[in-house]
């Protein structure tokens, strides 16, 4: 991958609340495959060899009426990427009790210690959905559960699911990256209870389990909660988080209708997560 070259979008987006996370959905359904959300929009990577130049033709959300979305791009030579990373990206603790930090950081004194490298893929606890859900799975009751990671990323969230006593966890991305990215933090971090599997919710059938996480974006929530809640077990629980918390009306709205009873939010920086209850 090292001499992979990527094409950059850089978008800026007024409002930003629900419009970014309506171009990440179909930018990724276009073959984007890593975003960086900015404080004006986000930054998309897409690799050169899956690009073309109607790559933006089906994506809706600039012809809409409701944002104002303007964009550049250019060429990004091939970088380490693991470079760039250790450049810029810094330890965080959620509640004092977790810590997620790159191997070449000094061991905090927390609970759980979680060491990734993500490259491009997302979830290292700085995003605001991210950091809600291990804030969620810090007080579940996951101990010899059994756990679904929608949306894994880079592994984060199954990671402290298996630190705290969850007894099988399965996690799945639909990127090729994330998948890859996920075996090597899981193994990194000596979980091998946690399996990785690349796909969508179509990898559900016949699947059950106690609690399941899902970070994505609202769009793929509210598609696929039905399929969550049927994975379900009884008393099962189910967290949400990738979304504003003007979205969360028709989130709840759309788990009522599937049987699920909203418990609590989390809210940072108008994200929010949720977590229901079958």
């Amino acid at each position: 991958m090292s001499n992979t070259i990527y094409i950059g979008y850089y978008f800026t987006v007024k409002p930003i609340e629900s419009a970014v996370e309506i171009l990440i959905a179909e930018l990724g359904y276009a073959g984007f495959e890593s975003f960086v959300e900015t404080e004006t929009g986000v930054t998309a990577y897409i690799q050169k060899e899956e690009w073309h130049e109607d790559i933006l033709k089906d994506i809706f959300v600039l012809q809409s009426d409701e944002f104002e979305i303007s964009y550049t791009h250019e060429d990004i030579e091939p970088v380490n990427w693991n470079v760039e990373w250790e450049k810029n990206f810094n330890p965080i603790v959620v509640d004092d009790l977790c810590s997620v930090r790159a191997p070449f950081h000094a061991k905090p004194e927390t609970i759980y210690d979680i060491i990734i490298e993500p490259k491009m893929s997302f979830g290292t606890g700085h995003h605001e959905t991210t950091h809600m859900m291990l804030q969620h799975l810090l007080t579940a009751d996951v101990k010899d559960k059994t756990v679904l990671d929608m949306g894994c990323g880079t592994g984060v969230l199954a990671i402290l699911a298996a630190l705290r006593g969850a007894k099988q966890i399965d996690a799945i991305d639909i990127d090729n990256w994330c998948y890859v990215n996920s075996l090597e933090n899981i193994e990194r971090n000596n979980v091998p209870h946690v399996n990785v599997y690349e796909g969508d919710a179509s990898l559900l059938d016949n699947k059950h389990y106690d609690v399941i996480i899902a970070n994505i974006n609202r769009n793929i929530l509210l598609n696929d909660i039905k399929i969550y809640a049927n994975c379900l077990n009884e008393n099962g629980t189910l967290y949400l988080s990738g979304f504003y918390d003007i979205d969360s009306a028709s989130i709840e709205k759309e788990c009522n209708k599937n049987g699920l009873v909203f418990e609590s939010k989390l809210e940072r920086n108008n994200w929010v997560a949720l977590q229901f209850k079958n």
